[in-house]
């Protein structure tokens, strides 16, 4: 079930986005960027900072009474940019990130924007040829990666984020 998630849920949802993107257990899953960044992904303290901006919104897939899945969607003008996409490790590839995409192009529609924009690390190309797959196209634009506590980069090769972007 996909739903809003509340403040409550800050707990859940940054372990389970620590998770998938980085440490031994994301490498469990196919979007690991464990051999290009060490530190956590997000914290509560980001996390929180998320839900008190109203142009914000986590949606949650649950399954059992647990997060399993997740999204952060903010409105930027006339486009929603989704970020985080997240799905258990252990549950990758069983259509739940379909289902969250699908989800937030819903709420894009709901809002009356016309289309979803998001970044992906460049040298991440499966990642990057998945969401070409599900309609996203290179918008040509690049921006260099941050450095910071959190995002401490352990990849030989210089990051950037490409913008991926979808028309609705």
């Amino acid at each position: 079930m996909i739903t809003k998630a509340t403040i409550e849920d800050i707990p859940a949802l940054t372990i389970l986005i620590n998770s998938a993107y980085r440490g031994e257990t994301s490498k469990k899953g196919w979007t690991t960027e464990a051999y290009l960044l060490e530190g956590k992904r997000t914290d509560e303290q980001e996390m929180t900072e998320i839900f008190l901006d109203s142009k914000n919104t986590i949606l949650k897939f649950t399954e059992n009474d647990k997060i399993i899945g997740s999204v952060l969607l903010v409105e930027k003008g006339h486009q929603l940019y989704l970020g985080m996409l997240t799905v258990s490790p252990e549950l990758q590839n069983s259509g739940i990130g379909k289902k969250l995409l699908a989800e937030a192009e819903n709420h894009a529609k709901s809002l009356g924007l016309s289309s979803i924009i998001m970044t992906v690390i460049s040298v991440r190309d499966e990642l990057v040829a998945w969401y070409k797959r599900h309609g996203y196209v290179d918008t040509g634009k690049r921006e260099a990666f941050p450095e910071s506590e959190i995002h401490v980069t352990v990849s030989e090769e210089p990051l950037e984020f490409i913008y991926l972007e979808k028309k609705i």
